[in-house]
């Protein structure tokens, strides 16, 4: 690579479906960074970059975007969708270095990126970032969306259905609430979608980021409701078809200072195809659109050779929609790891089959609890990418949210 500060190890993987797995050693600062990389189904992969100790936020984008870069090329991959968690104060610095490092590896760097201010725990950094990538075998299977002259997603096509990927919606304008800014959110992506062929009724997945969650997730939720109810998603007395996408709505404030930003995909089934998308309920947690939440707990993406599973947020919420532990970080996050597990066994899933997860701490000194719990469990190798905030609610220490891939035998 030419960078006389990186040291390279690359090591063999016993975690399944990751290919590889880098360590990249400072020798400057002694500290260690980790990329994962994981093929998830045949021409897709997700790449996650993680910073579990301090490091400066430019030298970590240099080294990260790097090895991204080289990944994506060695593979003829295109990003499809990339989020950044890192304070705002760093954002100049971590996208020059993303520029940078694309333009010498040839690759295309004006696609839409989600900068999210999630704070790495020792303070003010950068977190990590996390990459979805798709092989660019034809110029017509990928695209990008347009909202007039901005780009705002990427498009593709696998095995004959679209999947569109919207970043960086929001609907902010001066001196408008909070939930006005919602709504105009929603019917932006609406309007968008229904520019691809899409609708909102195709929606699989939502990441929402919320400026001071705490003082107003009431009224977020009610103006989520009530857009969905006029979208025909919302579940209705004796409903039994869940059509809610699967969601992660957190704390984090994004560039334009909006009050919410999203980012979603949708799913487009090929024409005269079987439903190929499912959304989950759990056993071991309530519905949450039942307690106001309108999101189900997971959506599964069934594909010819592998299941995308989307995770949804979820912490230490029992059968009833009460919040459990308060006050025991350790018992919320085992108790969440068991929620998660109990819901994607349902698929076929592992833990381990996890191939992308964000890790939300309310405290800093949380996510050496996390990691060690983690350890204990086999998971010390989860590429996740670990962040300080607010969760939905104050009680709640601790959040995950997660992609996971089931592969299918071949018959």
């Amino acid at each position: 690579m030419g960078k006389n500060f990186l040291a390279w190890e690359q090591n063999a993987s016993k975690v399944p479906f990751i290919e590889k797995e880098f360590s990249l050693r400072m020798r400057a600062l002694s500290e260690k960074m980790v990329l994962h990389v994981t093929e998830a189904g045949e021409g897709r992969a997700f790449i996650v970059a993680s910073v579990p100790r301090k490091v400066d936020a430019e030298t970590a984008a240099r080294a990260f975007y790097t090895m991204i870069a080289d990944a994506l090329h060695d593979k003829r991959k295109e990003i499809v969708h990339e989020r950044i968690f890192g304070s705002l104060s760093v954002k100049t610095a971590v996208l020059r270095e993303r520029n940078t490092a694309m333009s010498e590896w040839q690759i295309p760097a004006d696609g839409p990126v989600t900068y999210v201010e999630g704070n790495p725990p020792w303070g003010e950094g950068l977190a990590g970032i996390i990459i979805h990538a798709v092989f660019s075998d034809s110029a017509d299977d990928i695209w990008t969306i347009m909202d007039g002259k901005s780009p705002c997603g990427r498009g593709w096509r696998r095995n004959g259905s679209t999947y569109l990927m919207l970043q960086n919606i929001n609907g902010s304008r001066e001196n408008e609430s909070r939930p006005i800014q919602v709504r105009r959110m929603l019917d932006r992506a609406e309007r968008i979608l229904h520019e691809n062929g899409a609708s909102y009724g195709d929606v699989v997945r939502t990441w929402f980021y919320l400026s001071d969650i705490l003082d107003w997730y009431p009224d977020f939720n009610k103006a989520r409701s009530e857009k969905y109810g006029e979208f025909g998603i919302m579940p209705g007395p004796g409903d039994t078809r869940l059509l809610l996408p699967s969601s992660t709505g957190i704390r984090g404030d994004t560039p334009s200072g909006a009050a919410a930003t999203m980012d979603l995909m949708a799913f487009v089934e090929k024409a005269g195809r079987p439903a190929v998308v499912n959304k989950l309920s759990s056993a071991a947690q309530l519905d949450a659109f039942r307690y106001g939440s309108a999101f189900s707990r997971a959506a599964v993406i069934e594909q010819p050779d592998v299941s995308l599973i989307e995770v949804s947020g979820t912490a230490a919420i029992d059968e009833r929609g009460r919040s459990l532990y308060p006050g025991d970080i350790r018992s919320q996050v085992n108790c969440t790891l068991d929620k998660i597990k109990t819901l994607i066994s349902q698929e076929g899933a592992a833990l381990a089959d996890i191939c992308a997860a964000t890790v939300f701490v309310k405290r800093p000194e949380y996510a050496d609890v996390f990691w060690k719990v983690a350890a204990v469990r086999g998971l010390e190798n989860l590429p996740a990418v670990c962040v300080v905030a607010d969760v939905c609610r104050k009680e709640l220490l601790f959040e995950m949210d997660a992609e996971a891939v089931v592969r299918k035998e071949k018959t």
